[in-house]
């Protein structure tokens, strides 16, 4: 009844019955999106190295990696690495659903305060550009790149990109989503985090790269012009980026592995 049903805690009631009968597939494309809120709120640009703006009114909601925000968005990582293959594998695992919904929770506070960069300004336009491509897993009539698929398919290819900047904080996030760092040396850190990153995507039978979503290197002009018009968010990467940068990122996010 009614009284037992609110006994449970009280952390995400509603959410946590209603993630039952969410397909796999659409677990797995909303958890890879908590994972690049997570990653890309640690990886921002720090927040005392943005520009000043002229005025109070200028500031923008999004202030770069910080300390309040770098504490949600480590856990929200290990949550994810121990929660989401689980959460996708079986919708009967309450346990493995409710602690998505937390790290989900956490990294929306955490990149509230940060703000995400590349990976979700290149996710934009491959959303809005696709043709054809029908994920499967999702009831849809339409063509369709879900936004969790879209972010995660750049994911490596930035974190290759931006590492130069802070190798250790990149190796931090390969740790939080289980890697083993140990022995790693800093200059590998982006290609590490980048295969922690496949690892997860493999698992959870994400498409290789852009051309299986319908892309190939002619878009990729098309693809860039409309990642150049979200500066909110290619504002916030580590390392200044422009078309070339970008270029050279769909280039590798073509294919993956």
């Amino acid at each position: 009844g009614i009284a037992s049903k609110y006994a449970r805690p009280t952390l995400g009631i509603v959410d946590w019955d209603n993630t039952r009968t969410q397909p796999p597939a659409v677990a797995a494309s909303a958890g890879l999106d908590v994972l690049s809120h997570a990653l890309e709120s640690y990886t921002a640009i720090p927040y005392d190295q943005r520009v000043r703006p002229a005025r109070p009114s200028e500031r923008s909601a999004y202030q770069g990696s910080n300390p309040m925000s770098d504490v949600w968005a480590l856990r929200a990582l290990e949550i994810v690495a121990e929660f989401l293959p689980r959460a996708v594998a079986d919708t009967s695992d309450d346990e493995a659903r409710m602690q998505m919904i937390l790290a989900s929770s956490m990294a929306g506070i955490g990149f509230g305060n940060a703000g995400v960069h590349l990976p979700h300004a290149m996710a934009y336009p491959v959303a809005g550009m696709v043709r054809e491509f029908r994920p499967a897993g999702f009831a849809t009539d339409h063509a369709m790149v879900p936004h969790g698929m879209s972010v995660i398919l750049h994911t490596p290819a930035v974190a290759r990109f931006t590492a130069i900047t802070s190798p250790q904080r990149h190796l931090l996030g390969a740790k939080a989503l289980g890697a083993d760092i140990s022995r790693a040396n800093p200059a590998d850190a982006g290609h590490i985090l980048a295969d922690r990153v496949i690892h997860f995507m493999q698992l959870l039978k994400m498409p290789h790269g852009l051309k299986e979503v319908g892309y190939d290197s002619a878009d990729i002009p098309a693809l860039v012009e409309g990642t150049l018009a979200q500066q909110r968010l290619i504002k916030l990467s580590p390392v200044a980026t422009g078309a070339e940068e970008l270029g050279k990122m769909f280039e590798e996010s073509m294919v993956i592995w």
